[in-house]
């Protein structure tokens, strides 16, 4: 099974190359991101019955020969996200088309289809975007829990930190009194959490040689997908 050491573009990389191994942790990191698309995307109509077989063909889009994921390019604006974004808009667009999309999604008046085209794209791409920044910051986390557990005890314990900060919410005094820890070393391992946990996800994000303002493009745009 791949480590969650391996970033994004390895994953896809070798995926696309077809290492059995990288497809099935390509197919565990974006089938919640494909199905959350889809599920937006249908809600209320009669296609959300077929969310689940159209995720599935999403992958096989991917994965067949020549197929769509061997032309993913790291250097595409919009990076890999966009490029899926695009590989599940045409695929759930021919299921519509299959099903007959004026007797199975359009009302029976007042139907725009350009309209109702942009507000399906706009509304699912957000989800989409959410779930995309979601599953970064798992793909992080768990990268920032294994760096911690070769660390030990200590590691492991800036890890709950964060949890109990971010997570659940819970203020460093709250924190200091659960664990009858002194306050102001608390603050100082959280900030050193923070930063432990923000180079994971840099990692993660693929910043690696990026220029600086680059880095500052992609992390304002990363932290805007999660408001």
């Amino acid at each position: 099974m791949p480590s969650p050491d391996s970033t994004s573009w390895e994953v896809i990389a070798k995926a696309a190359a077809g290492d059995a191994a990288q497809r099935e942790e390509f197919v565990r990191r974006y089938t919640p991101i494909v199905l959350e698309y889809l599920s937006s995307r249908w809600r209320g109509t009669p296609l959300i019955a077929e969310v689940n077989d159209t995720a599935h063909e999403v992958f096989l889009e991917c994965f067949r020969q020549s197929g769509v994921l061997e032309r993913a390019d790291p250097s595409r604006p919009g990076g890999f996200r966009a490029f899926l974004l695009g590989v599940i808009r045409n695929v759930s667009r021919r299921a519509e088309e299959a099903r007959g999309r004026n007797r199975e999604l359009q009302p029976s008046t007042g139907y725009d289809p350009d309209e109702r085209e942009i507000a399906l794209d706009t509304s699912a791409s957000r989800i989409l975007d959410r779930a995309w920044a979601r599953a970064i910051l798992k793909q992080a986390g768990a990268r920032y829990r294994k760096a911690a557990a070769a660390e030990g005890e200590e590691g492991l314990h800036r890890v709950e930190l964060l949890r109990l900060r971010f997570e659940e919410g819970l203020p460093i005094r709250e924190i200091a009194s659960r664990w009858d820890a002194d306050p102001a070393l608390l603050h100082q391992q959280y900030r050193r959490a923070r930063r432990e946990f923000r180079r994971h996800l840099e990692v993660e994000l693929d910043f690696n040689g990026a220029s600086e303002a680059d880095r500052d493009r992609q992390w304002l745009e990363f932290i805007s997908l999660l408001q």
